[in-house]
Parts: C-alpha cells; sequence; structure tokens
C-alpha cells in the first residue's frame, strides 16, 4: 500500500513533492548528496551545509589520527529504515550499520590514500574512489546527517496535506553547532505503528550522478586510449585504412577497474576528473514523475485526465474553496516540477498577520523560471487561489502585491476558475508592473488544463513557453 492510500490523500505521485513510497517495503531509490548540493533552494542548501559539515570532521579526524571522535561519529550511522528507501526486497531494512560495519567504514576511509592526502573533498567523491562505499550506503549517511531536515520537511508536508501526526522520539541526527549526533522527539505520521519519513523527489536517483563505472568507462579510458596512440605503444592495433586503434577491451586488462586505481589515476591526472565533474553540473536533472514510477514495484500510472476530472468536479463557491485550494497545489506540483518544489500553504508572513495561499520554492535550472530568477526576484513563487465565477480585480491584485517582497520574491499567479475579460485583468496586471509593485499572472480552469495537456505530452518546453506568452502581456 502507498503512502497516499494509507492516508486516503487522493493523489498520484505527479501532486505530491514527495516520493510515494510503499509502506511496507524498501522502494529502490537513493538520496543523493550531489542532487541536494546542486540544489539553490534554503532548504537543500542547509541539508548541503550539513552533509559537507559532517563529512569535513569525519575525514580531519581520520586524517589527524583522533581514532575515538572519528569512530564516536561513523558509529552513530545507521542504515534507516523510516524513509522506505533502499535495496530490500520484500520489507525495510530497519538493520543498524551496527559497530562491525561501522568500524568497516572507518578502516576503509583510514586506509584508502585519497584521504589522508585531502582528496577527497565531497561524501559524494567516495562513490568514485573509496572501496566498499556505493549508493546503497552513501545514501544512508546522507539520510542520518540531514534525518532532522527530513523530519521537518516531512511535517511542513502533512502540515500541507492534512495529514495526522504523533510525537515520536526520532534520531540520531548532525548537529552542526556542537559537531555531535542528537535524538529528539518529533511529529511524524505513523503507518502501522512505524514512523515514516518523506523524502523530496527532487533528490532520489536510481543510480548517483556520480558512477565510478561510467568515470572509469567514458572519461579514464578514453583518455588512455589517446595517451598509448600518442605514445605508439603495443596496444596499438593498425587498420587497413592506415588508422590506429586501441580497443576499450585491453585497456580494461592492462588498467583493471578498481576504486584505488581510479584514485590514483585521477590524483595523476585532475583535469580528467574535473571534466567528469564538469559535465554532471551539466547534465544533472531530477527523476521525472514517470521514471520514479517506473521501477516501483506497486506502479500506479500517471493520470492527468484523471487530475482534469477532479478539477471539474469542484463546485464554485467559496464553501467549496478549501477543496480547490487543496487540489491547486497538486495540479501545480504535477505542472511545475522539477521547477516547482516544496510546497507551503497558508505560510504566514509580517508575524502571522497575512497568510499566503501557496509558496513554491523556485529552482529552475533553465527556461522562464531561471531567467525570470536573474531579471526580478524569484526564489520563491507565490500563489493565490480563487474559487468563484467573477474575474479577479484590483482588490486580489492588491492581495498578492501585498505578499511580495525581495527576500521573498515579486513574481505571482492568481489560479481562478475563469477570467472572461483578459485583455482587463492583463492591462490591471501591468498596471502592477509600471507601478513597481510586482510582476502578477493570471491561469483560469481553461489555463490549467492547457498545461496539463503539454505535461502528459511531457513538452516542458511548451509549458515553458505557455507562461512566457503571458509574461509578455504584463511586460512589453
Amino acid at each position: 500500500m502507498r503512502f497516499s492510500e494509507y492516508f486516503k490523500l487522493n493523489k498520484s505521485q505527479a501532486e505530491l513533492d514527495f516520493v510515494d513510497v510503499v509502506i511496507n517495503k524498501d522502494t529502490p531509490l537513493f538520496i543523493d548528496p550531489y542532487a541536494v548540493g546542486q540544489s539553490n533552494d534554503l532548504w537543500s542548501t542547509e541539508s548541503h551545509n550539513l552533509i559537507v559539515d559532517f563529512f569535513q570532521k569525519a575525514i580531519d579526524a581520520i586524517r589527524e589520527n583522533k581514532v575515538d571522535f572519528a569512530k564516536s561519529i561513523l558509529n552513530n550511522l545507521h542504515e534507516p529504515n523510516e524513509t522506505r528507501l533502499g535495496m530490500s526486497i520484500n520489507k525495510p531494512r530497519g538493520r543498524a550499520i551496527g559497530s562491525e560495519q561501522s568500524i568497516d567504514l572507518y578502516d576503509h576511509l583510514k586506509d584508502s590514500k585519497a584521504a589522508q592526502t585531502g582528496f577527497l573533498k565531497d561524501l559524494e567523491d567516495c562513490a568514485l574512489v573509496i572501496s566498499n562505499i556505493d549508493k546503497d550506503k552513501i545514501s544512508d549517511i546522507t539520510t542520518n546527517i540531514i534525518k532532522k531536515q527530513l523530519a521537518d520537511y516531512t511535517k511542513e508536508q502533512c502540515q500541507l496535506l492534512g495529514i495526522p501526526t504523533q510525537s515520536v522520539p526520532m534520531g540520531p541526527f548532525w548537529d552542526q553547532h556542537s559537531s555531535s549526533w542528537k535524538s529528539v522527539y518529533t511529529d511524524l505520521p505513523v503507518c502501522d505503528d512505524e514512523q515514516i519519513i518523506l523524502v523530496p523527489k527532487s533528490i532520489v536517483r536510481y543510480t548517483l550522478e556520480y558512477d565510478y563505472k561510467k568515470y572509469y568507462r567514458q572519461f579514464v579510458l578514453n583518455f588512455l586510449r589517446e595517451e598509448h596512440i600518442n605514445a605508439g605503444s603495443r596496444l596499438v592495433k593498425t587498420l587497413k585504412n592506415g588508422n590506429k586503434k586501441v580497443y576499450k577491451k585491453d585497456l580494461e586488462k592492462e588498467y583493471p577497474l578498481t576504486k584505488d586505481f581510479l584514485y590514483d589515476f585521477s590524483n595523476k591526472n585532475p583535469e580528467v576528473l574535473k571534466s567528469y565533474k564538469d559535465t554532471k553540473k551539466i547534465e544533472i536533472t531530477s527523476l521525472s514523475d514517470q521514471e520514479i514510477e517506473y521501477k516501483n514495484s506497486e506502479k500506479v500510472s500517471i493520470n492527468y485526465d484523471d487530475i482534469e476530472r477532479k478539477l471539474k468536479a469542484i463546485p464554485l463557491g467559496t464553501e467549496n474553496a478549501h477543496n480547490y485550494h487543496n487540489l491547486i497545489v497538486g495540479i501545480l506540483e504535477s505542472i511545475f516540477y522539477p521547477r516547482w518544489i516544496f510546497p507551503k500553504k497558508e505560510q504566514e508572513i509580517h508575524d502571522g498577520r497575512k497568510r499566503i495561499d501557496i509558496v513554491f520554492s523556485n529552482r529552475a535550472k533553465s527556461g522562464f523560471f531561471f531567467n525570470l530568477s536573474q531579471n526580478i526576484p524569484a526564489l520563491f513563487i507565490i500563489v493565490e487561489c480563487k474559487n468563484y465565477s467573477k474575474d479577479p480585480a484590483n482588490p486580489e491584485l492588491d492581495q498578492i502585491a501585498g505578499r511580495f517582497s525581495p527576500s521573498r520574491g515579486k513574481f505571482g499567479m492568481i489560479i481562478c476558475r475563469r477570467i472572461e475579460d483578459k485583455d482587463k485583468f492583463f492591462a490591471r496586471c501591468k498596471d502592477n508592473v509600471n507601478d513597481d509593485r510586482g510582476h502578477i499572472i493570471g491561469l483560469d480552469d481553461d489555463d490549467i488544463l492547457n498545461l496539463l495537456k503539454l505535461k502528459s505530452l511531457e513538452d516542458e518546453k511548451g509549458i515553458d513557453s505557455f507562461i512566457d506568452n503571458l509574461y509578455r502581456k504584463i511586460v512589453m
């Protein structure tokens, strides 16, 4: 049974910001610390800082031979059961790494030249050059370090979706200020007497971005091939047309794949490793909802027609405002992920004197919302929902404009059921821009349905173009 089914959320994976895990077994996904570090939102930045702090203190302790401290912080790592992510086939693992595996982890780091020489800069580097540390262990380490961040995220998602929680013991998690592990009681959802910690789908992968096998085959061997050709070594074969060639199978025999070899090679040829890391910065993308569902053992297809049906079924009027509001959060998630993440409903500002209907973090790496953030403050996307039939007018525009600030952002959307006179509405929005009161566009049901159609076709450029055309109406 899925988490969403257990709590009767009536939402698909596409409408949720977190991985909709199966509660009685692990989903084969892993938290990638590199993906955390490459996101520019506040939650990811704080989480990345924790990962960097822990890893640097662990490596420093090993290099400085502070054996007791190094072992003590490594000994508090556990295979987390609460996220329901990982390698188990039949049921969640729930097995602590324990002292034997902690000592093994310590020994691998202590004996590694990469750790002793200061070569290791980030936790994800371990995936390339440290033996016996792969995606599952790196994901587990990351989960433990940022567990408090994940728990806080879980509480926010439960508040967003009306999911009941219970006060439960949680820990350990890494505390940057005290350089130690801590445990606390916190509010989490509980399924069949077991707590669940939700994980943002933007930071999970089936394999880590740093893949030592791809690094070896696509970068290291290609570099060595050119070296052998230039040197005219015995591995070079001359083809009938006179061209020189070195076969990868011969290189693999000459340079067997081990992480110790990759360290030695990378230490001597740092430009190759840099080239590999630079491609990761360009290539990194979040898994789509379809990709997350693809390998799930209880696959549920993403049906955008069903989302459309749910929208059309909600009557107009304030008495249905809550249902409309709740649905729109999921619809916007389904349309704009991975550009928008971490939705919050009824976010308080001005010490609680005002509330914003919905706030999303803008983490676009390209396209309209990235370009927007280069021109105006747009760290967050501010949304107001109106479940009534009349066109939004100046009071509605004044309301959302009052939520803008340089730190929160100065771009927002009014989501409503219909806008009959769109020319007048966008003329009012343009007035706001000219008066330096922020940038606002409106989406009605027809617009939402068009965007859902584009999403169903996986036409991400079409979505950006659709929003860009509306934006041009208020700035041109």
